[in-house]
């Protein structure tokens, strides 16, 4: 791919985007199917970056994985795990490498989780806490990967864990539960941030046969010497992809309906849609997927705690309604494939708008953004959210847009439906 795009003006006054599964499902299905004990055929599952990153890491631990007839077909080994000496490289995948701590818990030898010079700036400290808690020896580079990992029989019990950083934290210890000896009871002391997350663990878990108790999100628990089952499993539409195509119909005046997406997901990211209706577009759900038409929009100020992969969408379309927007609570983005505050600020200013930060909120004034050359940090959000603009913005060139395979390897061909 080129080293550039350049972002054309919306052609299309309606449409219907298609989007991958979600990405965040994917690996949790994947994991799952891994530890059941038989067969399991993952449908619509991501093949990105990220989620093959998950499946390698799978294969050197001893499960079969393979992609074939547009399906995961996962050979599950009942919980048991091979050993491997060599260093496991995950990228710069967060989920992967918080996931695969857990499930790297439950194997034989060490294990040792690394990745790029970004992932190795990415904290994983809470998470190695808790599993010492349980018995897990681990050693972190200054709190941050790479990560050693002893696996041992687990035998469960209390343990506590703080989620202000991540609630993959969390879904770590939730998967692997089942397997521990004696059931595992997480109490979370801090957080958790980006709750739907945790309901979309705690739905494919029960989905593939473990039932779990639970009060909120801050206090769960598992029964030991369970199994999830293997199965056929579908993985539905990303809303986080499916934001971007939102987002181009908000400041368009185009009525994009995205393929699959529904209100009633447990992705947080399909409350984007809603979003966008209190800035004020129109909304329309049907059997097909969920439509945003684009209206005059104004400024808000909202809570995006639980959706921050779509709070840099957000900042994009604030920059063209009218009136101040702020986004509250997104400290959690500046641990994120880059500092994604400081990224979206940067990148905003460089188009003419009026936008700061502080630690955990973005501020934006919108107006008529101008045309600029987006550094994208090696994000995909970054360069998927700032194409958003140029459809309206004559002159945004994306550098770097292959950046976007880490989630949505075709985003660039579908995008080019739009004009």
């Amino acid at each position: 791919m080129e080293s550039q795009i350049t972002i054309r003006p919306m052609g299309k006054t309606e449409l219907t985007a298609m989007v991958p599964g979600s990405k965040s499902y994917t690996h949790r299905m994947l994991i799952c199917a891994a530890l059941a004990d038989g067969l399991s055929q993952v449908k619509n599952g991501l093949v990105s970056e990220d989620t093959l990153l998950t499946m390698n890491a799978l294969n050197k631990m001893g499960v079969s994985v393979r992609k074939e007839r547009g399906s995961f077909w996962v050979n599950g080994t009942g919980g048991s795990l091979g050993r491997y000496e060599d260093p496991i490289h995950l990228g710069n995948s967060g989920t992967t490498l918080r996931l695969m701590c857990a499930v790297a818990a439950m194997g034989v030898g060490t294990y040792t989780l690394t990745g790029t010079e970004r992932m190795q700036q990415r904290p994983i400290l809470d998470l190695a806490q808790a599993l010492e808690q349980l018995g897990v020896p681990v050693e972190t580079n200054n709190g941050c990967p790479p990560i050693k990992i002893q696996g041992t029989a687990i035998k469960g019990g209390k343990v506590s864990i703080n989620c202000g950083v991540s609630s993959q934290y969390l879904s770590a210890l939730l998967l692997i539960a089942p397997y521990t000896q004696d059931g595992m009871e997480i109490t979370v002391t801090e957080g958790p941030v980006s709750k739907p997350y945790i309901d979309m663990t705690v739905s494919v878990m029960k989905a593939m046969g473990v039932e779990i108790k639970r009060d909120g999100h801050t206090w769960f628990s598992v029964p030991g010497q369970s199994q999830y089952q293997a199965g056929e499993y579908m993985v539905e539409a990303d809303a986080s992809g499916a934001s971007y195509f939102w987002g181009a119909a908000a400041i368009t005046g185009a009525t994009i309906r995205v393929a699959g997406t529904h209100s009633a997901s447990c992705q947080g990211d399909s409350r984007f849609a809603y979003i966008l209706k209190s800035m004020g577009c129109r909304l329309d759900e049907t059997d097909e997927g969920l439509a945003v038409a684009g209206r005059d929009l104004k400024g808000i100020t909202v809570d995006m705690g639980n959706m921050p992969d779509v709070a840099p969408t957000l900042a994009v379309v604030a920059a063209f309604a009218k009136g101040e927007t702020r986004i509250e609570n997104v400290g959690h983005l500046k641990a994120k494939e880059s500092d994604r505050i400081t990224a979206v600020i940067t990148e905003l200013k460089k188009m003419g708008v009026q936008a700061s930060c502080t630690d955990d909120s973005m501020t934006i004034i919108g107006g008529k953004p101008k045309g600029a050359v987006i550094d994208t940090y090696d994000d995909h959000r970054i360069a998927m959210s700032f194409a958003v603009a140029g459809l309206l913005a004559p002159g945004v060139i994306i550098n770097n847009p292959s950046c976007v395979d880490k989630s949505f390897p075709n985003f660039w061909e579908e995008w080019e439906k739009l004009y």
